[in-house]
Parts: structure tokens; C-alpha cells; sequence
């Protein structure tokens, strides 16, 4: 599968926009609610947002809305898709968890999970890495 598939845009150079700013910003560009139609994470360390849409749109076309937009090149911000992935991190784990808890939590169907298909843990970190059979699980 292609990047094409992916229901998330990051968006990169964020510093000037407000977490406020950049959510209206998005509405008016999609035509779309946020925390209805679609999430937005902020990941301040490396001066990033990431839209993920709840509702189903081509999201290729509002990354091209997005990066000809007069606002978002004010703000010198950039659009892309988010690759999918087939491997995620998971961190501020309890010191006691296991691989097999991990495996089995992230493989439940009521948690949105997948087949997994490798766990590594490190405990010095408290965090994981988690491998899905597919990229299907890692939403």
C-alpha cells in the first residue's frame, strides 16, 4: 500500500500557529470539525501537528489544498501524508508489564488492534516497540 492510504497529514514548521490557530485553520481548509470529523496531535519536541482524519477524505487532495493555501504559507508551514508503518513505540509502560500482556493488548479487536507479529521491550526506557503482521493495527 501507498501513502496515499493514509488517513493522517503531518504538518511540519508548526511554531508560528497556535494549537488553537492551526485546528480552525484545518477546519477551513477541509470543511470539516475537529474532534468530529478528524484529531489533531501536537508533538511539540520536533515542532509537529498530526491531522488524523476520522471521516473518510482524499487526503492527497487536501495536502495539495493545504500547501496552496495563502495562511499555511504565512505561517511557513508544510503538508505531507504520513507514511503508514508496520512498527509503533509505545512508552510510559509499568515497569512490571510483559511481552505477552503487550501482544495481547495490542492484538484485541477492542483496543483496534492486529495480528503482532514481534514485541521488544525496553524496560531501562519503559517503553516497546511494537511489529504488526501488517500496518493495518497501527491506528
Amino acid at each position: 500500500d501507498s501513502a496515499e492510504d493514509s488517513p493522517s497529514v503531518v504538518f511540519e514548521n508548526i511554531e508560528r500557529c497556535s494549537p488553537e490557530c492551526l485546528q480552525m485553520l484545518l477546519e477551513n481548509i477541509s470543511g470539516l470539525n475537529v474532534d468530529a470529523d478528524f484529531t489533531v496531535e501536537l508533538i511539540p519536541e520536533i515542532n509537529v501537528a498530526v491531522a488524523t482524519f476520522i471521516k473518510n477524505i482524499d487526503t492527497k487532495e487536501f495536502v495539495e489544498k493545504c500547501s496552496q493555501h495563502r495562511r499555511v504559507r504565512e505561517f511557513k508551514m508544510t503538508a505531507r501524508l504520513l507514511e503508514l508503518t508496520q512498527t509503533i513505540k509505545v512508552e510510559n509502560l509499568p515497569d512490571s508489564i510483559s511481552t505477552d500482556y503487550l501482544t495481547v493488548y495490542f492484538e484485541s479487536t477492542r483496543n483496534g488492534g492486529a495480528p503482532v507479529s514481534d514485541v521488544q521491550l525496553f524496560p531501562e526506557e519503559n517503553s516497546a516497540l511494537i511489529t504488526f503482521c501488517d500496518h493495518k493495527g497501527n491506528t
